[in-house]
């Protein structure tokens, strides 16, 4: 169905107004009501239970040269928190994002709904700025999920506490929290380019699959070449180099160099992707 066709009808159908087509909290309940929604939610809050076996299983993590979060996980409920969002950086937070923003409108278009929602008519760009919002909102929701369930897991098991550092030193419990939030929020600025990612291969091609991979083999991809130290200074320009800059706000002195470097290099991929998802969508001839 051409684009033409939609915007002919949208001139002239009475009582018409774009402004109410696919209101916000109608696609929200249609995304919360998917099965894959559902199963991603349940894996991230069974991740800390996971982990906590492990931990009961295995013993207390050993020390080794280096502390790490991993190794001062059962030292009290918020380094629990934190060890889970240090696990989930990286790749296990990756896979929801590319999921709900690459997902969801390939997904329309394998349905072969898509071209219906435009009969409506929603327009093209409310249609995708609808879908981009929602996917943000449910990754959001993901990327805390992980370390709020961890919270709640590791006080019960180990207690309510200071948050103890890698390098020697403790936050208070009551410092630590608002140190968390920072965190999990520069997690999911960081990953926003992973979304923005998606949801552009989201535009152009009808199977999910192929958008959601493409999405996470590109976060693979960049991480890897973060780990090539031979490319020096080129690497400040990869997303992936600054993916665990969120350390920096849990330390005895916050710093926010590194956090302010890796959002802004996130939001400006992003915008330029968003630009490219809307430009090919107002284009195409959409069939599906």
């Amino acid at each position: 169905m051409s684009a033409a066709i939609a915007e002919v009808s949208a001139d002239h159908a009475a009582g018409y107004r774009p402004g109410r087509t696919l209101p916000f909290r109608v696609e929200v309940v249609r995304q919360l009501r998917r099965r894959r929604t559902m199963v991603i939610g349940g894996v991230l809050a069974a991740m800390p239970l996971i982990v906590l076996a492990a931990f009961a299983v295995a013993g207390t993590p050993g020390r080794t040269d280096r502390t790490t979060f991993i190794e001062l996980a059962t030292s009290s409920g918020p380094n629990f928190a934190a060890t889970m969002l240090f696990m989930g950086t990286g790749f296990m937070l990756v896979i929801p994002v590319a999921l709900f923003c690459g997902d969801t409108v390939a997904s329309e278009a394998s349905w072969s709904s898509l071209r219906y929602l435009l009969a409506a008519p929603v327009p093209r760009a409310r249609l995708l700025m609808r879908k981009f919002l929602v996917g943000l909102l449910f990754s959001a929701a993901a990327v805390a999920l992980l370390p709020l369930v961890g919270l709640a897991v590791g006080t019960a098991a180990y207690g309510w506490g200071d948050l103890r550092l890698p390098a020697g030193a403790s936050l208070t419990a009551g410092e630590a929290l608002p140190r968390l939030a920072v965190a999990v929020a520069f997690v999911f600025l960081s990953e926003v380019v992973i979304a923005a990612l998606a949801f552009w291969l989201s535009t152009a091609t009808d199977a999910p699959l192929g958008a959601v991979g493409g999405a996470v083999f590109a976060s693979i991809v960049t991480g890897v070449l973060d780990a090539i130290t031979a490319l020096g200074d080129l690497r400040a320009w990869l997303p992936a180099h600054w993916q665990y800059a969120w350390a920096d706000a849990l330390q005895p002195r916050m710093e926010w160099g590194g956090m302010v470097q890796g959002v802004s290099l996130s939001l400006s991929c992003a915008v330029v992707l968003l630009a490219l998802a809307f430009r090919g969508f107002a284009r195409k001839d959409v069939v599906s």
